[in-house]
């Protein structure tokens, strides 16, 4: 687990702005996204690596003014990685995408080098934290030993590069088992879980779109990654409870504390036995509703 004080994060929504487009980083903070990514990887070309990066400092106002939270996608190999530690661990950014995390040996290397970092420039050790995609089938035997190293906060699927890697289409049928791996180990390493089955690039649909979002809610998925803009509201929506997912929650957790005070462990509830995991089910859903406020 990470050192820092601050709060786990509470990202529905994390969409994905190129480093080295001026329009689409000018507009990024009127998108309604809980966090904003800087994507000094796949979006920029090798070319403009070096000028993407000195620029980091300069956008962390303009990208947080409307409370967003700012991370960083760094690069792959190791190389291109350090130079990205170097520019992006400062003052203002919450945490690193660190993409095609494989093994927690080479994850470790990189957390012990926002370490380092962060004592040479006097910010609070842990502060930086680290995010790892998930992009490959040769990570997924190795889930709990990235989740546990040092600064993890979250583990995210990367629908697309892992579907590549495994030699299959981004479906919701292929990418449920990842989906379903990523939960259990976050879950035991206490980490978050991010991701859904299906494939990132596909936003043409709202409403198969959402049906997507709400699968991976039902998963124990607590938000994605986006890469266009109308995918931000839709995320938003979707890893939050409905209204009548809430109300029933509600009257879940009050009548188990009325039967409680009747010296009673079960109870009914229109039709449904209660009992103790489902009052634990409805309890954390109604604390997803706390952590957004």
């Amino acid at each position: 687990m990470m050192s820092s004080q601050l709060p786990p994060p509470v990202w529905r929504s994390l969409l994905f702005v190129p480093a080295n487009n001026r329009r689409f980083l000018d507009q990024a903070h009127r998108r309604g996204a809980d966090a904003l990514i800087v994507d000094l990887e796949d979006s920029v070309p090798l070319a403009d690596k070096v000028a993407a990066r000195s620029q980091l400092p300069e956008l962390v106002a303009p990208l947080t003014q409307s409370g967003a939270d700012l991370l960083v996608r760094i690069n792959q190999p190791l190389r291109l990685a350090v130079a990205d530690l170097e520019a992006a661990v400062i003052e203002g950014v919450r945490a690193l995408v660190v993409p095609k995390v494989e093994s927690a040996g080479a994850l470790r290397q990189l957390a012990d080098t926002v370490t380092e970092l962060e004592l040479e420039r006097g910010l609070a050790v842990g502060s930086v934290a680290l995010l790892a995609l998930i992009e490959s089938p040769r990570a997924l035997p190795r889930l709990d030993a990235i989740a546990a190293v040092p600064r993890v906060i979250g583990l995210a699927l990367g629908s697309e590069d892992f579907s590549a890697e495994a030699g299959m289409e981004p479906t919701a049928q292929g990418l449920l088992a990842p989906c379903q791996a990523i939960v259990f180990a976050a879950r035991r390493q206490g980490v978050i879980p991010y991701g859904f089955a299906g494939s990132i690039a596909d936003y043409s649909d709202p409403d198969r779109f959402a049906a997507t979002l709400a699968q991976a809610r039902a998963l124990g998925l607590r938000g994605a990654l986006a890469v266009h803009p109308n995918q931000v509201t839709l995320m938003n929506q979707g890893f939050l409870p409905s209204p009548q997912q809430i109300q029933q929650a509600r009257a879940i957790v009050d009548g188990y504390r009325v039967s409680q005070r009747e010296g009673a462990a079960v109870f009914s509830l229109n039709g449904q036995m209660i009992d103790k995991p489902v009052v634990d089910r409805a309890e954390q859903l109604l604390n997803q509703l706390q952590e957004r406020r």
